[in-house]
Formats: structure tokens, sequence, C-alpha cells
């Protein structure tokens, strides 16, 4: 149902290793297990969930328990709501608190911030949460030079196609096996988690913040220029930078040519469209440089400058859509979650 981005990086982020979560052979060179290749050991028995059920999208109810609810129900990508099932609130920018839930199991509690719903066990810490949250909230500054309706637009669809991203802790993937996690991804958009506690912190968090951002507030608010499509303006930059040697898809190649699932090639354009999105995003934001991976092969751009100078149209696009809707965190947000890449560099050559 849903493929995720984690890249193997020695001492950078996302880089786990087998800790019986997933079998060493399963693909990662020298037996590691990027979270990618835990959520495609999760596909199967999500997809059945979501084939072998009848449509309902006639209420926006939230399923209890051992219910599924809007079953059957298409998914682009093999992850995003294609129906939109979500309740929209009159009050689009308003962050509830942490609270106890029984409505997305297996997971305990719940923080929804500008229809982004950050989900996880009683191991995460509310502190962590929170600042995942202040760092969203971050990104849609009402902000009177921004364009707030096209702003508002966008949350709206994060609320309407149930943007739900779970928050484990650490390499903990055990949610993946709880036979109760299908029912909630089936009724969600559910692509891709935040790890708490790991390396390279910020992004982590950044990367897949946006990635939901893209995936459903873009796509779906600026389907010319932000769509899953091969046509779309992003697309298109994307085909150009990988033919310019900017951006390298190898690893997803591998896995999708291994791949017997008949909506792979799907899922795979979906996959690298917003692996895609997060590196330009990031560096349009110039945010690269500072906490990006060191000695990155999938993405050679670092700065926005370098990035306007070789791919023109692409810039001028961001600039045109996320340019005149959202903002980066904050540096005092970032700093609060997590060190620069030279920071933690250095800290690691001091251990």
């Amino acid at each position: 149902m849903f493929l995720s981005s984690p890249r193997a990086r020695p001492h950078d982020r996302w880089e786990h290793r087998n800790r019986g979560n997933a079998n060493p052979e399963a693909g990662a060179p020298g037996g590691l297990i990027t979270t990618r290749q835990i959520l495609i050991a999760a596909l199967p028995s999500l997809v059945l969930v979501l084939a072998c059920t009848s449509p309902d999208g006639s209420s926006n109810a939230v399923p209890e328990v051992g219910e599924v609810s809007n079953q059957g129900v298409e998914m682009l990508g093999g992850c995003i709501l294609a129906t939109p099932l979500g309740t929209v609130p009159d009050d689009l920018y308003a962050t509830g608190e942490i609270s106890a839930t029984e409505n997305y199991p297996p997971f305990t509690k719940q923080l929804m911030v500008n229809g982004l719903r950050l989900v996880a066990g009683d191991q995460a810490s509310d502190e962590f949460l929170l600042l995942v949250a202040r760092a969203i909230e971050e990104h849609f500054p009402q902000n009177p030079g921004l364009d707030l309706d096209t702003q508002a637009e966008i949350l709206r669809n994060l609320y309407r196609y149930r943007a739900l991203i779970p928050v484990p802790v650490g390499e903990n993937f055990d949610f993946f096996q709880h036979p109760e996690f299908k029912q909630t991804a089936a009724n969600n958009t559910v692509c891709d988690i935040i790890m708490e506690g790991i390396p390279g912190q910020v992004m982590e968090v950044l990367e897949h913040i946006l990635h939901y951002v893209t995936d459903v507030g873009l796509h779906y608010t600026f389907p010319a220029e932000w769509g899953l499509s091969a046509d779309s303006t992003v697309s298109r930059g994307m085909r150009k930078a990988i033919s310019q040697g900017y951006y390298d898809v190898t690893q997803y190649e591998h896995e999708v040519s291994e791949s017997e699932d008949s909506i792979a090639a799907e899922e795979y354009q979906r996959v690298i469209v917003q692996e895609f999105a997060y590196w330009v995003i990031t560096t349009y934001w110039d945010l690269q440089e500072p906490y990006g991976p060191v000695g990155e092969a999938e993405w050679l751009i670092v700065t926005s400058g370098e990035l306007r100078q070789k791919l023109p149209a692409l810039w001028k696009m961001i600039d045109e859509t996320v340019g005149r809707t959202m903002a980066p965190p904050s540096g005092a947000t970032l700093e609060a979650i997590g060190p620069t890449r030279a920071e933690e560099r250095a800290a690691e050559s001091s251990d």
C-alpha cells in the first residue's frame, strides 16, 4: 500500500542496522535495514485490506476499533486517499492538544496540527510531538505577505485526505505488525513516518512533513505544478535533474524491479517525485547545506542559488507556489529539534 523513503547513510540519517526487525538479506548493503524496507514488507497485507472490501464514502466518522470503514477506497501511489473523506474544520490553523485515542490503532495518542495528524505510542515523548507540531505551524505562517487563500486550500486538502503521520521512537517498527494497523492505513493517507531520537533529527522531521505536504497538500492544490502525474512541472523538472546527473534514483529502481506488485510503477512514480520534492524545497530554503547529509550521492545541488542556476524553470515554479504559501521553520525551532550536521559530526568525533 505504501512505500517510504529513508535512505541508508553511514553516520547521517536513516541507516538502521538489523536488530531483529527484518531480514538482513533483504537488500540493503552490508545487512543494513532501512525504514523503507520495513514499509515494503508491510505492503501485501495492507493492499489486501484495500482490495477485498467494498467502498463506502458516505460518512466522515472515525472508524471504531475493529471496523474498517471507507473500505476499498482508491489509493494514489499506493498510500494517498483518492477520495476526500475527512472533515474540514472551521479553524484550519487550530492546533489541538496531545490526547489519548483509540481511533488509530495501535497508536495511543494523537496531535492534530494544520491538517496533519501525528499519532504515536506511549513511548513517544510529548516534547518531541510538540516540536514537530511547532515545525508544521511555522511551515504555514499567517503572514500577510503570503497568499493566505491558497495556503488555506493546502491545509483543507490535508484535512480532506486524512494525512496521518506515525511517530515511532527510534527503530521500533512493531506497529507495522499490529493487525489493527491495517485498518488505520486503509482509512487514512499514511505514506511515511517521523522517527524520534535518531541521527539527522532535523531532516528526519522536515523531510517527512514535506512528504505529506507535497503528496497531499500540494498535489491536490497545484495539480499542474506539483501533481504526481508524469506531466506535472515537478515531474518534468525531476526528469531533467535525472538526465543531468543531479538526482540519482538508482536505489528506487532496484526496489521496484524486484517487486511483483501491480501498482509498483505508480508507487515508484510517487516515491521518486516525493523524494525529489523534498530535495528541491529544502534546497530552495537553503537548508541542505547546514542540515543535509554529507557526501550525498542522491542529490548533488546544495544551495538555492545553485538550484536557480541549474534548474531555473523548476526554481521559478517553487518560488511561485511554495514561496508564496509556505516558509521554513525558524532557526530556533530547527535548533530545538536537533544539531546541524557539522555539530553532529563534531560530537561524533569527540566521542
